[in-house]
């Protein structure tokens, strides 16, 4: 039995998996919203599915977060209620994670691969979308870790390299669905020019939600909340006296006021791309693809000032944080539309 050039089945399976990453990304930026991604303390990856069950446990669990610095200096009073509510949150988190690593993406692997259905130029992909989400486990206790001795939260950069994972591993889940689905053509792609803006666009997305996330890590949405200034200025004092590196990764002046830049470069970007592609391109379908990730984009923007100017509000800090994993997803799905494009594009443009 030869296996197929194309695979619907394998591609289903793929694109559910990416919607579960949509998922833990929401789960995961609530837990952060709520401060909760510290209420379990340790790593256990099989045993740890298991909640606490009796009042002994769930004692034994608070006692564990007594011991990190959080508790002390920002839930000293917490009782066992409290606790509950955040610990809920952080579970949620890791048992969606589990659910995803360990079920859609192994288990799927191995079922379709048992029936043959994977087609042969992907499996080597798809194994590597496995060694992808352990790593990307490996990379949240760490961060998780970050925050257990000497801070009261999680390192921002650690943050920023969790989120920036779980979006690789959904770029490269998407792309490789949509090989399974309909790669087998190869068309020869757009020319160079437009290859390289739309590679350029997905950079510039993902380059945000980064940021982004060093934003979260630093709390730094909860300073200069006016716009289009900070606090009067364009850009407020920034403490260099640590050095570069340090200030552009932990000064919430200077890591706020780099979001706000690389946002106003993706919005005119992005806008930008949509009309040129709209005269250039005659397939309706990318047409649509751009549009709609502009709007968003816009979107994202508007909502991007709410949350600051609301002092990050859970609702508009949420949406925010859904609405830049689905605009990553569509650039992702425009990029490849664009790389296997077959004469779809005039002369001009990029």
């Amino acid at each position: 039995m030869r296996l197929p050039l194309k695979s619907p089945l394998t591609a289903a399976w793929l694109f559910s998996a990416a919607f579960l990453i949509i998922v833990l990304v929401a789960i995961g930026g609530t837990t952060r919203l709520t401060q909760s991604g510290l209420s379990i303390t340790d790593w256990k990856p099989i045993s740890g599915i298991m909640p606490p069950r009796d009042a002994q446990a769930w004692q034994a669990e608070f006692d564990n977060y007594k011991k990190i610095p959080q508790f002390s200096q920002v839930n000293p009073h917490m009782e066992m209620k409290q606790f509950k509510g955040i610990f809920w949150w952080e579970w949620t988190h890791r048992l969606v994670a589990r659910l995803l690593v360990g079920v859609v993406y192994i288990g799927g692997f191995i079922v379709l691969l048992l029936m043959r259905e994977i087609p042969g130029r992907l499996i080597w992909r798809c194994g590597g979308l496995l060694v992808l989400g352990a790593g990307q486990g490996l990379v949240g206790w760490l961060m998780v870790a970050s925050g257990l001795s000497k801070r009261v939260s999680v390192a921002p950069e650690m943050l920023a390299s969790h989120l920036f994972m779980a979006l690789l591993l959904l770029m490269a889940t998407i792309w490789t669905g949509f090989e399974a689905l309909d790669g087998e053509k190869r068309g020869r792609g757009a020319p160079t020019g437009w290859r390289w803006a739309t590679g350029i666009l997905l950079c510039l997305v993902v380059l945000q939600c980064v940021l982004g996330a060093l934003v979260a890590g630093n709390q730094a949405g909860l300073v200069y909340n006016d716009w289009p200034l900070m606090n009067g200025h364009i850009l407020p004092p920034v403490d260099w006296s640590r050095g570069v590196m340090m200030a552009f990764l932990h000064d919430q002046g200077l890591v706020q006021f780099v979001h706000r830049c690389n946002a106003y470069l993706l919005l005119i970007y992005a806008t930008i791309f949509a009309v040129i592609l709209g005269r250039q391109c005659n397939e309706d379908k990318l047409k649509v693809v751009a549009t709609t990730l502009s709007t968003l984009v816009w979107v994202q923007a508007t909502l991007g000032v709410a949350t600051l100017v609301s002092v990050v509000a859970l609702g508009f800090a949420l949406t925010h944080q859904i609405v830049a994993v689905c605009i990553v997803a569509l650039a992702t799905s425009l990029t490849w539309m664009v790389a296997r494009a077959d004469r779809s594009f005039r002369r001009g443009g990029f």
